[in-house]
């Protein structure tokens, strides 16, 4: 169940790296929080933890429900373009997904040696998911689509937490959900400002400015 759960993690990457429109990209990290959630609860069951009952409760509520609802209520507000925009093609963005995949399984070996199948698993994924999250934070024009690629990276952390430590202390996983939901309230207000002085949040566009 856990490898399933953990390989639609991963799934759900790859759909966010190929994903042509804000709509999409947003539902599909929405489906990532889902998954992250639903791991999270499985292990909280095994091992009997009861702080990690509440931190699916938070997943579920904060990254499944609130930061989409904020991020789809921005894209309607300013108006934004569906399309992403594009430095690198989705198929190209896949392949290069592919690669940087396989670096992961690498660096998972190594930093996990020793150690069973399933954590290097966890490990390449959580690699995977850093590494995707900050592809899409450089390679799509939208601002909205890079907040969604920081959040992205930000889930891969928490997941190579909990597989390299059994899970964060519990204060120190409310923490995390604090900074990561404030940082999207100030990063929505952020784009949203952007849209108003120059009417797009397509940051190709600021290059303009330079001068």
């Amino acid at each position: 169940m856990e490898l399933f759960i953990v390989l639609g993690l991963l799934a759900t990457a790859y759909a966010m790296v190929s994903a042509k429109r804000v709509s999409t990209l947003i539902g599909n990290f929405r489906l990532q929080a889902l998954f992250l959630c639903i791991l999270t609860l499985i292990e909280a069951t095994k091992g009997n933890h009861p702080g990690l009952y509440s931190v699916s409760i938070l997943i579920f509520a904060i990254k499944v429900i609130i930061i989409p609802l904020i991020l789809f209520r921005i894209s309607e507000e300013i108006k934004v373009n569906e399309n992403l925009g594009f430095f690198i093609p989705p198929l190209l963005s896949l392949i290069i997904a592919l690669i940087l995949t396989y670096f992961s399984w690498v660096l998972a070996g190594m930093v996990f040696t020793g150690q069973e199948t399933m954590l290097k698993i966890f490990g390449t994924v959580s690699f995977s998911m850093m590494f995707l999250g900050f592809f899409i934070m450089i390679f799509r024009m939208k601002a909205l689509a890079q907040v969604i690629g920081l959040l992205a990276m930000e889930n891969g952390i928490f997941l190579l937490a909990s597989a390299s430590s059994g899970g964060m202390p519990f204060l120190v996983e409310i923490a995390v959900f604090f900074d990561v939901f404030i940082g999207v309230i100030i990063l929505g207000l952020f784009v949203y400002r952007i849209n108003q002085l120059f009417t797009s949040i397509d940051v190709s566009k600021l290059n303009r400015l330079k001068g």
